[in-house]
């Protein structure tokens, strides 16, 4: 049995920030991170393998990032927690002893279980998974008619990205725009326009209900209107469940969307002062409504990071992470689309007092400037 100080299990965003936190904070601590992947992907880059990048090799998280500060990198799986041992168990049977525990184990894609047809071969999802990803390009490289499943900001990048290489792709979206959960529907139509002018179908407003085959690959999708359409490839970009089950399984409380319910100081609860958890698989509340909120980002997961690491061994009151704001942006073309905080439907539906005002001009002085371009602004302020 191995005996450490800080072991951090996850290498993704917030398992490598919660590390370095961790190490240059309480230097003299012994911090060992455990991580199933032999390289970890750069979140935000994923979908431009798709097309920009060509080459998940190009959108890599360096090691050196951890190991320069003196954090420790072993890669392997987590299979058990014991908490009131301190001990987790690997899927190598070594057993580590910790003192504190920091659980970073990220989200998993959602593949629905009642969607029929959703594990015909070339019926892909979105994880964070290099290996994976690299077999979803090979099989790609083949095929020509992908739909893509979901218009949220991975849905829109990849079928993007996608379009570049010459694939014909379609977009589907459930919501009457895409992009709905971050965007109020004046953005979301614009961002749709730009998409169909750069070559991809979007199609709002339906569902899926199936997805067919011929000889156990994907052949064709059924919407929810009935109606069929081809595809050689389905990507569901559906969203991400977090990765919660060993979790689960060690007794470790869950709240009602599955996250590890945590306190402002990424303790886990019911008090326990030896386990924090981050990133995507931790509960967190909206910074404006308050709520209990299933917001997945990578620079939430980071501030997560560094509030655990910074008040692992004492806390702070200066130092506590008191909610998360949405802070999306992307591009399409030419066209870049950010936000932070909520919509103004979202703000209506939680009953807040609000006054909105938008306004569109042009980004230079003089607007005819030959690389100006027109800016649209929004903003949703308390009342």
């Amino acid at each position: 049995m191995r005996i450490i100080d800080v072991l951090v299990v996850g290498g993704g965003a917030s398992g490598l920030q919660a590390a370095i936190t961790t190490k240059t904070t309480y230097p003299d601590k012994e911090v060992v991170l455990v991580r199933k992947e032999q390289q970890v992907l750069i979140p935000c880059g994923i979908p431009y393998i798709f097309g920009t990048l060509s080459d998940s090799s190009k959108d890599i998280l360096p090691d050196k990032l951890l190991t320069s500060v003196g954090v420790e990198i072993v890669v392997d799986e987590l299979i058990e927690i014991k908490v009131k041992e301190h001990q987790c168990v690997l899927a190598s049977n070594e057993i580590i002893q910790y003192t504190k525990l920091i659980l970073a184990l990220g989200s998993i894609p959602t593949k629905p279980a009642w969607l029929k047809g959703a594990d015909l071969e070339n019926v892909f999802t979105i994880p964070k998974n290099k290996e994976y990803l690299d077999q979803v390009l090979v099989a790609l490289s083949s095929l020509k008619e992908v739909m893509v499943i979901g218009a949220g900001f991975i849905g829109v990048e990849v079928s993007d990205e996608l379009n570049k290489k010459g694939y014909k792709v379609t977009l589907l979206e459930i919501e009457k725009t895409i992009l709905n959960r971050a965007f109020d529907d004046e953005f979301g139509v614009l961002a749709q326009e730009h998409l169909q002018e750069r070559g991809v179908r979007v199609i709002t407003g339906k569902g899926v209900s199936e997805i067919k085959g011929k000889n156990g690959k994907v052949s064709e999708v059924v919407l929810s209107t009935g109606e069929l359409l081809k595809a050689d490839a389905v990507i569901l970009s559906m969203g991400y469940a977090p990765n919660t089950q060993v979790a689960k399984e060690a007794g470790i409380e869950l709240n009602d969307f599955g996250f590890i319910k945590t306190c402002e100081y990424m303790r886990v609860l019911p008090c326990t002062i030896d386990i924090v958890a981050v990133g995507d698989c931790a509960e967190k509340r909206d910074f404006v409504t308050r709520k209990i909120d299933r917001t997945m980002l990578a620079s939430t997961a980071c501030a997560e990071a560094r509030t655990a690491g910074m008040n692992l061994y004492s806390l702070s009151p200066c130092k506590p992470f008191t909610g998360t704001i949405a802070i999306y942006a992307t591009a399409i073309g030419s066209h870049a689309f950010g936000t932070a905080g909520i919509t103004e439907a979202k703000a209506m539906q939680e009953n807040f007092s609000v006054i909105c005002g938008s306004f569109t001009g042009m980004d230079t002085h003089p607007g005819n400037l030959e690389h100006s371009h027109k800016q649209m602004v929004k903003l949703i302020v308390a009342s």
